[in-house]
């Protein structure tokens, strides 16, 4: 979204935003965050970044090393479609503040380190990487698990199982078969309305969405194609 520091504070300035959004990602892959006021952010704060406890990461560091750096990428910048106050999201890479080198755990300095070894060896000069984001869109999860019992439940109003299901209005029977969800139009499909708004929320993020269904399973799954890209960027994608 930005080229450089001063280009994100003349958008936080002009747009009014009122808190940007630290992002950056653990060792197994979950994606964190904290929020700073938009007011505090200068210029240093593009060099200098925040820091953050790395101990309380898992798979990070030891509280003896546990002073650690983020350093915002504000290419990575977008506004949280989600929040009720203005809120610029923007993606940090981690650094060791006490040599200034990259965080050799960090996942995202990971992909960039793959990337430059593709490059140097020959082996290629550029990868593209297209993950297909599948997921399900469930009415109800529970779970538990207690010293005597443990269990799972998971329900849609498309699920199969619920043909026989007695429905405030009625049960009008149209339910997804099994393995019978890919391409089905309404009244089958009961989400294409939820997945446009996902879409454009996606396209606001910025990225390129190619298209959107619903997919075999029966239950409410579905499914959203974007463009490929090179891996690092195709990660911060599917991290939106």
């Amino acid at each position: 979204m930005f080229s450089s520091g001063s280009e994100a504070l003349g958008f936080i300035a002009d747009t009014k935003v009122r808190f940007l959004d630290v992002r950056f990602t653990d060792l197994p892959g979950v994606q964190q965050h904290l929020t700073v006021p938009a007011d505090t952010v200068d210029e240093a704060f593009f060099t200098e970044g925040i820091a953050f406890d790395g101990s309380s990461i898992r798979g990070f560091a030891s509280i003896h090393e546990s002073d650690m750096q983020l350093i915002p990428d504000v290419s990575t910048a977008y506004i949280d479609p989600f929040r009720v106050e203005r809120t610029l999201i923007m993606v940090f890479d981690i650094y060791n503040p006490r040599n200034g080198e990259i965080y050799a755990k960090d996942p995202r300095q990971i992909a960039k380190k793959a990337e430059k070894y593709l490059a140097s060896t020959g082996i290629a000069d550029t990868a593209f990487f297209a993950p297909e984001a599948e997921f399900y869109i469930f009415d109800d999860v529970r779970y538990e698990v207690k010293q005597n019992s443990s269990f799972y439940s998971v329900d849609s109003e498309e699920g199969a199982w619920n043909s026989g299901r007695v429905e405030e209005g009625g049960n009008l029977g149209n339910k997804t078969p099994y393995k019978g969800g890919y391409f089905p139009v309404s009244p089958v499909d009961k989400q294409a309305d939820l997945r446009d708004d996902i879409s454009l929320k996606l396209i606001d993020a910025g990225l390129i969405l190619e298209r959107a269904h619903h997919e075999v399973g029966t239950g409410g799954q579905a499914e959203i194609n974007y463009r490929f890209d090179t891996m690092v960027h195709a990660a911060d994608d599917i991290l939106k």
